[in-house]
């Protein structure tokens, strides 16, 4: 009479038949190779990665940022003071035509000497549009100085190069701003007056509202040229509010509010997973298609994806404008918003009606207008964009840091 066999004993009878050829083997560690020790060795620099070894290399990776743009920061201002001004032979101001098809208007305040943010960009923007050539010429660079008092350097060196509307000059209380107001609502009248300041002085179709610390991407233009001639032509998108150009890295990861992303993060596990699988049984010499293997190699790409950061995988579609994706917008942030001159207009309507304040800025007013009034808006990824700025306008920041 045979004895009955544990649980215990049948499982470890089980084991012992696997052999380091079986599938369920090599798959668990494939697994253990790829997220214990090759993401880990190859994405622990990367700032947003989960592998990101923030205590080892965040301190040293902010101080190398500011070290490399206070440099670009001389550059930048060595590229106007070589540069002759607009009553010379060579000015930066872009000639648009007599109504640009484009306004970029960069909004300016004096912050962090020695950085020369808006000198940055404006350098950037005006050698992007040099480059572009023919097919820019109905863009037009303004300048949007908000600053309180006169000492703003970089706005006043700017001002012989590029049409300048200064909000506090001649006047001490513009758009019924009061010294009291709080720094969230001032950011708010500004970006009123800038918008409308572009609006009366050039009646654009666009206007593109950049901050004075987000440095154009390489292809800002041929992108802007496709989104909107031939993307922005379709219903669902023709009317809506505004589009951003750029939303933090941090928050780009698939598992976020957004549910866009989550048909994303599925459809990268349906793209690569019987890809991957037919690689396996290829070099695995397994006979026939495995469902199980492809749902794990679904699962194993949707994991390494997200695990070394999507930031990362939206890059390559930079390789051509047709590839950029437009999406449902989200809450956070303004550093470049593209707005339809209509669009425009009722967004001055709307900003004139809510009041900021600390945890209600600008730009969680822009959103929550979307659905109080009924409108729609989008963003593009990757960003067009790249934010540059450490030291914020609305709050002191005494230990600047990427993250």
């Amino acid at each position: 009479m045979s004895t009955p066999t544990s649980p215990a004993a049948m499982l470890l009878r089980r084991l012992r038949r696997l052999s380091w050829g079986s599938t369920a083997v090599q798959l668990f560690i494939l697994t253990v190779v790829t997220f214990g020790l090759l993401a880990p060795l190859a994405c622990h620099r990367l700032l947003h990665s989960y592998f990101y070894l923030r205590n080892w290399h965040l301190n040293q990776m902010s101080q190398e940022f500011l070290q490399q743009n206070l440099k670009e920061g001389e550059a930048a201002l060595h590229y106007f003071e070589e540069l002759p001004s607009a009553n010379g032979s060579v000015p930066i101001v872009w000639q648009a035509t007599p109504r640009p098809w484009l306004v970029i208007t960069i909004i300016t305040v004096d912050r962090q000497p020695g950085f020369h943010y808006v000198l940055q960009v404006v350098s950037q923007f005006h050698r992007l549009l040099q480059q572009c050539g023919p097919q820019c010429e109905g863009h037009q660079l303004f300048l949007c100085n908000v600053e309180r008092s006169v000492s703003h350097f970089d706005a006043k060196l700017l001002s012989k190069y590029v049409p300048v509307a200064n909000r506090y000059e001649g006047t001490e209380d513009d758009y019924g701003d009061d010294p009291s107001t709080n720094s969230f609502e001032k950011e708010k009248q500004d970006y009123v007056y800038c918008l409308e300041s572009s609006l009366q002085t050039y009646n654009p179709d666009y206007v593109l509202m950049v901050e004075d610390d987000a440095i154009p991407e390489e292809q800002i233009f041929p992108v802007l040229e496709h989104l909107l001639r031939a993307r922005f032509s379709e219903p669902h998108l023709r009317d809506a509010l505004y589009l951003k150009l750029y939303h933090p890295e941090r928050l780009q990861h698939y598992i976020n509010p957004e549910p866009m992303r989550i048909l994303e993060w599925v459809g990268v596990g349906m793209l690569l997973g019987p890809l991957l699988t037919w690689i396996y049984m290829r070099f695995a010499s397994r006979p026939g298609f495995s469902w199980p293997v492809m749902l794990f190699f679904s699962l194993y790409s949707m994991g390494l994806v997200e695990l070394v950061g999507r930031h990362y995988f939206l890059e390559l579609r930079r390789l051509s404008p047709s590839l950029y994706s437009v999406v449902p917008a989200s809450q956070c942030c303004t550093p470049a918003m593209l707005f339809p001159a209509p669009a425009a207009r009722r967004t001055l309507t709307y900003l004139s009606q809510v009041y900021c304040h600390k945890g209600f800025g600008k730009d969680m007013a822009l959103y929550s207008l979307l659905r109080a009034k009924g409108e729609r808006a989008y963003v593009v990824e990757p960003n067009l964009v790249k934010h540059i700025g450490l030291f914020s306008s609305l709050r002191y920041n005494f230990h600047p840091s990427l993250l």
